[in-house]
């Protein structure tokens, strides 16, 4: 009898700025299903939803913007220098974005490759909850400079965002394959192929043909 749902849930995973979102991308093209938990929780907190209320209620107005939407910038300057405002944060938004990606992953085709991308998959004890844990992994200096170009921080804020989560060499101790990204995006694509080939396509039913 075949296994019914996807035939392998990947957890993949990395620090701010260690390119999630490249390999995601890499992944999907590959055939795999993507649920990216910073877009469920851009979900959680949208006009309207009982997500937003909440962190309105717990931070006030003024993580509000014009157009009565949550102020991302205004709200990342609160959490990232509080810890306990940070875990306040997470205390809203996490089960709202596990319930969602949990559906999503229930209603993905039999035999599919279903990838979770979660930034914060070790910082929040998810590892179990996996087939396989990715993280995508980057030199600390790299990372850095990344975060100050995409984010347009100084050293010390870009600093600041990478402690925030977990060390380097937690997610490695978690991880099941590492997804070197120090290089370009053709280095890249062959890191993917050999995740893919390694622990993908183990797991899943040859096609018929």
């Amino acid at each position: 009898m075949s296994r019914s749902g996807p035939a392998v849930v990947i957890g993949l995973t990395g620090g701010i700025a260690s390119g999630k979102s490249a390999v995601a991308d890499l992944l999907a093209a590959r055939g795999a299903v993507v649920i990216d938990a910073d877009l469920l929780a851009r979900e959680a907190v949208a006009p309207g939803s009982p997500g937003l209320a909440a962190v309105v209620e717990r931070f006030g107005a003024g993580v509000l913007g014009p157009d009565g939407g949550l102020d991302r910038a205004a709200l990342g300057r609160l959490v990232f220098a509080d810890p306990a405002a940070r875990r306040d944060l997470e205390a809203i938004v996490h089960p709202v974005v596990r319930a969602r990606a949990a559906e999503l992953t229930a209603a993905a085709p039999d035999g599919s490759v279903v990838v979770q991308v979660i930034p914060l998959l070790v910082e929040t004890g998810q590892q179990g909850a996996f087939d396989v844990v990715a993280v995508v992994d980057v030199d600390p200096a790299v990372q850095v400079a990344r975060v100050r170009e995409r984010d347009g921080l100084d050293v010390a804020a870009a600093t600041d965002r990478i402690n925030a989560q977990a060390a380097r060499e937690e997610r490695l101790n978690a991880a099941d394959w590492v997804i070197h990204n120090g290089g370009s995006l053709a280095e890249l694509a062959t890191e993917v192929d050999r995740f893919w080939e390694a622990c993908v396509l183990p797991a899943c039913p040859p096609t018929a043909g």
